[in-house]
């Protein structure tokens, strides 16, 4: 994804979520149950903090620190209290320390190469250590709809009516995504040496349907719009 986009984005980025109450918060209700008990946390691709701050604020969960390549989203970001690393996935320093848990929030679609990343935050990890990749698996009614609009290079299209939401995720983000399957993602975490990977989920309805109430999480993978895949580091 190049980083410019998201710099071009970030106050539609916010504004999207905000336009989707319901949306976010069936997203961070399945972010808050996944990072329960999960110590010192470092946030891979924070964007612009909205999660962190909806997480510390309403749920005392305190994610101090993250890393955004966006220059426009890592400040909105800094003003929301994080300590940001302005850098790439796969670059990424961790600012030289060790955490108890690495999260990847909608980001891992956005990441060229996660490989390379997942090893980065394997090294970053203290010995027992969780990662977690949560995003919109290519599998699901929300990763079909997005690979269609992208397809077609537009929301208005007659082969997108009737299938979105009253207010879809912005097309520009949507075509500078590469959607996984979370068999891809399994793999990958498998494949960085992470063990006892176990999943969860949400955004259960069609998303024409998906803002309309808050949804609690669920075990799994099988019919969730946004699934989280975590694992640990061998102590």
């Amino acid at each position: 994804m190049n980083k410019q986009t998201f710099d071009q984005y970030a106050e539609k980025y916010d504004s999207w979520f905000l336009e989707n109450k319901n949306v976010l918060y069936s997203e961070v209700k399945l972010i808050a149950k996944v990072l329960e008990n999960s110590g010192e946390i470092f946030s891979v691709g924070c964007g612009s903090g909205l999660f962190e701050k909806i997480l510390r604020d309403e749920f005392n969960i305190n994610v101090k620190y993250g890393l955004e390549p966006s220059t426009d989203m890592a400040g909105i970001a800094q003003k929301r209290g994080l300590e940001i690393e302005i850098n790439t996935a796969e670059k990424a320093t961790y600012q030289g320390k060790k955490y108890d848990t690495i999260i990847y929030n909608g980001s891992p679609s956005y990441i060229k190469d996660l490989d390379q990343a997942l090893k980065r935050s394997f090294d970053a990890l203290k010995p027992g250590g969780k990662i977690i990749l949560v995003d919109v698996p290519k599998e699901s009614s929300y990763g079909m709809m997005y690979n269609l609009a992208y397809s077609v290079g537009s929301w208005n299209h007659e082969l997108t009516e009737g299938v979105y939401p009253r207010n879809p995720y912005p097309i520009e983000l949507v075509k500078g995504a590469n959607w996984r399957t979370t068999s891809e993602k399994i793999e990958a975490l498998t494949q960085a040496g992470f063990i006892n990977l176990q999943s969860a989920q949400t955004l259960t309805k069609h998303p024409v349907y998906s803002d309309n109430s808050i949804e609690e999480p669920i075990e799994g993978y099988d019919c969730g719009d946004y699934v989280a895949v975590y694992g640990f580091k061998k102590e």
